[in-house]
């Protein structure tokens, strides 16, 4: 139980420092490099914060699963197919997998805290 615990702190001020560096400091130098097609239509800042966290997601998908074709993975690939992973610096890949990885592995940990509290352990 401590160790997910552990994890989840960890995740939590992980998915914190990654989404303040990400949204207040990179998010125009991310949209400029990866160009998701909805900035087509309207400027990454007139989107609300759920639709810019959702371009960050997609990015997030093409950055860590070039490959895959199927679900939201796969619709992530399709609407970036121009966006060469490898070729995306560093300085701009850490912040968006930084905060979307923190979440999904917080995610996990914390259902296995609940887990792990349910069962009274």
């Amino acid at each position: 139980m401590a160790l997910a615990f552990s994890l989840f702190v960890l995740c939590f001020v992980t998915c914190s420092i990654s989404g303040i560096v990400l949204f207040f400091f990179k998010a125009k130098q991310i949209n400029a490099r990866l160009k998701h097609p909805y900035l087509e239509h309207r400027a990454f800042n007139q989107y609300p914060l759920a639709i810019q966290a959702a371009i960050m997601l997609d990015y997030f998908f093409r950055l860590m699963f070039p490959g895959t074709r199927f679900w939201l993975v796969g619709n992530a690939n399709r609407l970036l197919a121009h966006v060469d992973p490898k070729q995306v610096p560093l300085s701009l890949k850490w912040p968006v997998v930084g905060f979307w990885g923190a979440c999904w592995l917080g995610l996990i940990a914390m259902i296995a805290l609940w887990t792990l509290l349910f069962l009274g352990m």
